[in-house]
């Protein structure tokens, strides 16, 4: 990676020269208003002083609310919930608890208009924003850190932003921007950006230790401990160490590994900079699709015989240890339990400080982390031995002159026969070797240059690179059961079809060297016309550079035997490259308004235009320069939204109402099938929608809150496509969480649940396959001794609904009978008990 020295230098810089500047007094810590002064925003908007976890569950639920204040998507400081003028949620550290997520991903259940796919497990998740077509992954999502993008990208082929990132106990809440004014802050995102916040020390000394338990012998602790270090100086660290063997429990760990996370905070006068720190070291079993009965057009599916979808898995121990034939005298080994793991180090500083009248803000992150996906990948739908052995006879019966073959066998690994009926599956088990590192700067100036009107000038500037090695195909045969056991298949004219359960070549091995960089300029204005009116808009300009080396591929026989069939035809490269670079320029926009009802109510609008770029992977599949040079080909791709909101908090209720509207034109689609063919297209989609977040507070310490949005979302410009729905996406989704807190002197018991709802969805653009839609029941408790203990239990999906996330991405086609797809996981429970100090 190419890291512009000078953007380092110079952000690194302007941190260690404000450290230079006195310390902030204790008065000044007290009012806030250096703070304020250094961010650009009224002291009246500041949130309220940092506080214990269980004092804080004893607030007024509505004064937290009204006093909430949200950082991203702001040009300056940050502005009080109820007076933005775009869609945002926010979630606290209890609501996240609440929430009880399996992933990082899996937090976006708690955002209208995004659907998250978290059935893959801690990592490899497919989000969907509302209307923006995406086909996997999560391209028009964005994971940041104190207002930075971990990677700049938010998605590559075996890789996407949630998968960077680890929640744990460090963590003070989570901002889920959607749309807005992100276009033209940070790397542009116009889709969702989630930005976490870390907890900072304070003057107060706040600690805490947590054990957890659970489904799949989930052992896990976390730890956290912050507080003031000197006259100005404030730290804090933590981190987690888990391992279990999951839900889907493939008889090795799922997950195995930890973090630690540390920030250092110096207060200036008038500001302030944090310089934070991760190192995350994390094994993550990948799941994919399990054998399943599909009837009626896929409106009724049901268990598989023999194989319970809500806890198998088709991973075992036999098969965890695989190799890969990569070249003739070449062999690789590799892990399943290795799976999409995260081994990487995040470093940033954020900075922010007034000088001479003017706001300085510099954000800075660095990334440098292995993102290896040693996973398995399902294929074409299960049959039976018999027909398995039927289709190799047809295929290989004249394979050897003279002899022609007339029965096939079919054993275990320990010489067993296979029965005929014995229900088989193939699944490939890929390897692919993803290094990335990026470096990403944000650097803002604001100043108010008349009254009550903001100017922001701002840069932002981030290199990248992403090195590969793909091993993919490499299709094993196996039996269709839970910890599946390989099978070798051998006819009686020599051939030899299945060894070691191999029965397919390498069929894809592509090794890449990309490199990446964006530079964007911006500028914004905020203008407060009255006391009711507040209007802001900006506009950016961004370029963008991308440069590839990509191997040459040839296919061979690594053994220089054609009766070994199963290794014939293994893609390698043949010793040379192609190098590939585009580059690109675009235009984003953002004007939007708030006009207050009152001082908790509000209406807003926002429009906006954005765009995407094309990736690096766009590059790879191009293949050549004259089809990456080609417009029609890779188009860039333009985003316009427009929704007005309606936000309000009484003491009875509070409600965030919006409608949206989104036209999205030229993006371009890739879909890896189970031979390795790669299938593109380029197609647009527009939609409408609306979003709601709602709460009711009928008694006091009862909340019921109702959030979900309802959207139309349909493909455009591409005749094969037009009109269809758009896939993955739900028409209609939704919560229901009532919560109710029992005060019991100086404890109190907090019980919660919530009932979702996610309606029918396609799978793919052809909507072909069916996806049912499904509901899940979840139910936990709290319960706090004092100010020290605190004991909780979660239970998710506790009616064991089988409700299908993805179906078989390997296939174009739906069908009846046995298939493939990816279910939710099952009933599970995780308790745990904390302790502060």
């Amino acid at each position: 990676m190419r890291i512009s020295r000078t953007c380092l230098a110079s952000s690194i810089s302007l941190a260690l020269l404000a450290l230079a500047g006195p310390a902030q007094s204790q008065a000044q810590d007290t009012s806030g208003t250096g703070t304020a002064a250094a961010t650009g925003t009224n002291t009246d908007a500041q949130p309220a002083a940092p506080q214990t976890q269980a004092a804080a569950a004893r607030n007024d639920a509505v004064q937290t609310e009204l006093q909430q204040v949200v950082v991203t998507g702001v040009a300056t400081g940050g502005v009080r919930k109820l007076d933005s003028a775009f869609s945002i949620t926010t979630a606290s550290e209890e609501q996240l608890r609440q929430a009880a997520p399996s992933s990082t991903a899996d937090i976006l259940k708690l955002v209208p208009g995004v659907y998250a796919e978290a059935t893959g497990g801690q990592s490899g998740a497919n989000i969907e924003v509302r209307g923006f077509p995406s086909g996997s992954d999560s391209p028009f999502v964005s994971v940041q850190m104190m207002g930075n993008p971990i990677y700049p990208v938010p998605t590559l082929s075996f890789f996407e932003g949630s998968s960077a990132f680890r929640l744990d106990d460090t963590i003070e809440r989570v901002e889920v921007l959607r749309g807005g004014p992100s276009t033209i802050f940070s790397n542009g995102q116009p889709g969702a950006t989630m930005n976490f916040i870390l907890k900072k020390g304070t003057d107060t000394p706040e600690g805490s230790i947590r054990f957890s338990t659970g489904t799949g012998e989930l052992r896990r602790v976390d730890v956290f401990y912050g507080g003031k270090i000197s006259d100005g100086w404030y730290g804090t660290v933590g981190g987690f160490y888990r391992n279990t063997n999951g839900v889907r429990d493939a008889g090795f760990p799922s997950d195995k590994g930890g973090q630690i996370t540390a920030t250092l905070t110096r207060k200036l006068d008038q500001g302030e900079v944090t310089f934070y720190a991760r190192r995350t070291d994390d094994k993550n079993a990948f799941y994919t699709g399990v054998p399943l009965i599909s009837a009626n057009e896929g409106r009724s599916i049901s268990e598989f015989p023999g194989f319970d979808p809500l806890t198998g898995t088709l991973m075992s121990g036999e098969m965890r240890r695989f190799t890969v034939e990569a070249a003739p005298g070449r062999t690789l080994n590799y892990d399943l339990g290795d799976g999409r793991g995260l081994a990487a180090t995040v470093f940033g500083v954020d900075f922010n400080q007034t000088i001479s009248g003017w706001n300085v803000s510099n954000k800075f992150n660095y990334f440098d982390g292995d993102m290896n996906t040693i996973a398995m990948f399902t294929g074409n739908n299960p049959l039976a031995m018999g027909a398995y052995n039927a289709t190799a006879l047809s295929t290989y019966r004249n394979a050897v002159a003279g002899q022609t073959a007339t029965t096939a066998t079919a054993t275990y690994l320990d010489g067993t026969p296979v029965p005929a009926n014995q229900q088989v599956v193939q699944a490939g088990l890929w390897a692919v070797e993803k290094k990335l590192q990026s470096f990403t700067d944000e650097i803002r100036v604001s100043k108010e240059w008349m009254k009550d009107n903001t100017v922001t000038i701002g840069g932002y500037f981030a290199n990248y690179s992403s090195d590969d090695v793909w091993f993919l195909g490499n299709s094993h045969l196996m039996t269709a059961v839970p910890n599946a056991r390989l099978i070798d298949v051998r006819l009686n004219n020599g051939v030899i079809v299945a060894n070691q359960g191999k029965e397919g070549p390498v069929n894809y091995a592509p090794v890449a060297s990309y490199d990446g960089s964006n530079t964007a300029l911006f500028i914004a204005n905020e203008w407060k016309i009255n006391d009711r009116i507040k209007v802001d808009g900006g506009i950016r300009r961004e370029r963008q550079k991308l440069d590839a080396t990509v191997s040459n591929l040839r296919s061979g026989d690594t053994d220089n035997n054609p009766l070994t069939v199963y290794n014939n035809g293994t893609s390698m490269p043949t010793g040379g490259n192609t190098a590939l670079t585009r580059t690109d320029s675009a235009n984003s926009f953002t004007i939007g308004g708030n006009f207050k009802l009152s001082r908790d109510a509000a209406i807003f609008a926002r429009a906006n235009t954005g765009h995407t770029f094309v990736a690096f992977d766009d590059l790879r599949n191009a293949g050549s320069q004259a089809n990456v040079n080609d417009r029609g080909l890779l188009p860039t791709p333009k985003i316009q939204q427009f929704e007005v909101g309606f936000k309000t908090a009484t003491q009875l209720y509070s409600a965030y109402i919006n409608y949206f509207h989104t036209e999205f034109d030229g993006i371009a689609f890739q879909q890896i099938l189970a031979d390795g063919t790669i299938l593109n297209s380029v197609s647009g989609s527009k939609g409408d929608g609306i979003e709601f977040e709602l709460a009711l507070r009928p008694i006091h310490n009862l909340t019921l809150t109702l959030t979900g949005d309802y959207q139309d979302s349909k493909y455009k410009d591409n005749p094969s496509t037009a009109g269809k729905r758009v896939q993955r996406q739900p028409k209609l989704q939704y919560r229901f969480t009532p919560t109710y807190r029992i005060p019991m002197g100086d404890n109190e018991l907090r019980l919660y649940g919530t009932y979702t709802h996610i309606g029918e969805r396609w799978a793919d653009q052809a909507n072909l396959q069916y996806l049912p839609s499904y509901k899940t029941v979840d139910l936990g408790a709290v319960y706090r001794l004092g100010e020290k203990i605190e004991l909780r239990v979660n239970g998710s999906n506790l009616s064991n609904e089988l409700g299908l996330t993805e179906g078989n991405s390997r296939l174009t086609t739906g069908g009846a009978g046995p298939i493939n797809a990816r279910p939710l996981f099952g009933r599970t429970w995780e308790a745990s008990v904390m302790y502060r100090f």
